[in-house]
């Protein structure tokens, strides 16, 4: 299998448009997936969605648009940007939006209701595309046009999903997207007390983790219970579970270019000097790779 993957949108919490953050970006989460049959899997709907659904336009040049979008929850940041999408906007195009059923609000509800007239000029039910809400539950296999999906419950302030895409059947290699997650333990989640080992287990062996690297060490010790987690910690994950590939996600809005260059730099010297096969980059936007 060939995934195809393509960043749209990198930084947590806020959009941080400015000079400080022009080479990794500043829209909030949004990635693209393709699978070998050209299916379309959209992760998150951040505001770098917007721009997605401006390329889409160009590249299909009118063809009906048709994909999954797997949110991972309903915090702002995951879902301002589907109002933005243009291709909601066009009649014949198909979206089916995938989320947990365990969130404390469907995901269904929380798209529609940003998209009231309160808050925005444009209601839902006035799209011209088909919008279909699905749930996923923990540890279920799902498989779509080309490829099979599992969710896994991760440690965020009311609830969230981890993602992982394999082919059909769980063969091949594995991407695994987490884009909000805290490693350390917090009573807060209530999780069970391997929850770690299950994490490790559904991490294990991916080509790819996407995964969430909000803070420092130092800023960790300021927003335990915040739901995100740090580098070190995310480095030691995926070295212990063998993955091939680290992607650092989720960038602190604060964080500059020359600062995220920096932590880069700090999670490679790390896996130097544990003599691990382990490659760690940094999520931009515009960055493509291939599974």
């Amino acid at each position: 299998m060939s995934l195809r993957v393509r960043f749209w949108g990198t930084r947590g919490s806020i959009p941080t448009p400015g000079a400080r953050t022009v080479r990794y970006g500043g829209n909030t989460p949004c990635t693209e997936i393709r699978t070998d049959e050209g299916w379309l899997i959209i992760l998150d709907a951040g505001t770098g969605i917007r721009e997605l659904g401006r390329d889409l336009l160009t590249r299909t040049n009118g063809a009906p648009i048709q994909g999954d979008i797997f949110l991972t929850h309903a915090h702002w940041d995951h879902i301002q940007g589907f109002p933005f999408f243009a291709p909601i906007f066009g009649r014949g195009n198909h979206f089916t939006i995938w989320g947990s059923e365990s969130l404390e609000k469907s995901v269904d509800k929380v798209v529609r209701d940003q998209m009231s007239p309160v808050v925005f000029p444009v209601t839902f039910e006035e799209l011209d595309a088909t919008i279909d809400f699905r749930s996923l539950a923990v540890g279920t296999r799902c498989e779509g046009t080309g490829y099979e999906v599992t969710a896994f419950a991760v440690q965020h302030p009311g609830g969230a999903l981890g993602y992982r895409f394999t082919e059909p059947g769980g063969r091949g290699g594995a991407l695994v997207y987490i884009s909000d997650n805290e490693l350390g333990a917090h009573p807060r989640y209530g999780s069970p007390e391997d929850w770690r080992e299950q994490l490790l287990e559904f991490v294990r062996g991916a080509r790819i983790l996407i995964h969430d690297t909000t803070y420092t060490t130092d800023e960790y010790d300021h927003h335990r219970g915040w739901g995100h987690s740090t580098y070190r910690e995310t480095v030691e994950l995926a070295l212990e579970a063998g993955v091939g590939t680290l992607v650092l996600f989720h960038h602190e809005p604060r964080r500059t270019d020359d600062q995220l260059d920096a932590c880069l730099a700090e999670c490679r010297a790390m896996v130097k000097s544990r003599s691990g096969a382990l490659q760690v980059i940094a999520a931009a936007e515009g960055l493509t790779l291939t599974l």
